[in-house]
């Protein structure tokens, strides 16, 4: 077997149907052309690369709190999918707990779109999540973690960290690994309080494919987080990609980063015990 047919689970993924599901007209950026993709397309997708389930992300582009569908590809998907929803940072503990019964498993918190401030407020909803047993979810970027550390450190909710922190650069070829938010971040892989997502790399990387200036990066997490709190996701169909991305050649980075027995824990294991997806590969 090789990364292509080795069985995964996709941790970080978006479907965008706006022939089904239109976008909601007050969110500013809509994806288009090759940006988008249906759950049924996804599926034929997932198929050829051995992927039998995948975590849905609900996008901010396009649908932002318009859950519709995130929750009919679930639906549909006969236990294939999950998801992360994204919802009003008001959100009651009623409607979340509706969302969990449909087979969402967390919440998507994005402070490198919406900044801080925005979520300034949320140390409730994240009661609320925690009360659930249900992950948060932050899409951070450089020291963007920082702030929210009091809020996560009292309450105690599972945390999903995305694409790897998304560290800046120091230079034209190279990432700050040593800059106070990832340090941050290494942190609480190493009292085993976040899980982090490595994936994201187009978002981040100076060098662009093969990435080869994120691989200490993704090191790094590992060293500190250990495997069973790592996860492998593709983030397809990439939006706001600067440049083509493909699902099989992106495969390939992992391939050539990590051995077989580490790429079944971080596309297998971990996930399917994090997400309470099936354990037979």
């Amino acid at each position: 077997m090789n990364v292509l047919t080795e069985p995964k689970i996709d941790s970080h993924c978006h479907v965008l149907d706006p022939a089904r599901f239109p976008y909601n007209p007050e969110v500013s950026y809509h994806p288009a052309g090759q940006e988008m993709g249906n759950a049924d397309y996804f599926r034929q997708l997932m198929d050829c690369y051995a992927v039998r389930h995948a975590l849905l992300v609900g996008p901010n582009s396009g649908y932002a709190t318009d859950n519709r569908c995130l929750l009919d590809a679930i639906a549909r998907s006969a236990g294939a999918f999950k998801g992360i929803a994204v919802v009003p940072n008001d959100c009651s503990l009623h409607e979340l707990a509706h969302l969990k019964a449909l087979g969402v498993v967390g919440v998507a918190f994005n402070p490198s779109l919406m900044g801080f401030d925005f979520y300034s407020g949320i140390e409730p909803l994240l009661q609320r999540l925690k009360q659930l047993d249900l992950w948060a979810q932050f899409q951070i970027e450089g020291d963007g973690l920082l702030p929210f550390l009091p809020m996560l450190a009292r309450v105690g909710v599972r945390v999903l960290i995305d694409h790897g922190g998304r560290p800046l650069r120091t230079g034209t070829t190279t990432i700050d690994l040593q800059s106070k938010g990832f340090e941050a971040l290494l942190a609480l892989g190493r009292e085993g309080r976040a899980v982090v997502k490595l994936s994201g790399m187009a978002k981040f990387s100076q060098t662009g494919y093969p990435f080869d200036d994120v691989k200490p990066c993704f090191e790094s997490l590992v060293r500190h987080f250990g495997l069973d709190q790592c996860i492998w996701a593709s983030d397809w169909p990439y939006l706001k990609a600067p440049y083509r991305l493909d699902y099989g050649p992106m495969l390939r980075v992992y391939e050539r980063w990590f051995e077989a027995h580490e790429r079944h824990q971080i596309m297998w294991t971990t996930p399917a015990r994090l997400f309470g997806f099936g354990t037979s590969a």
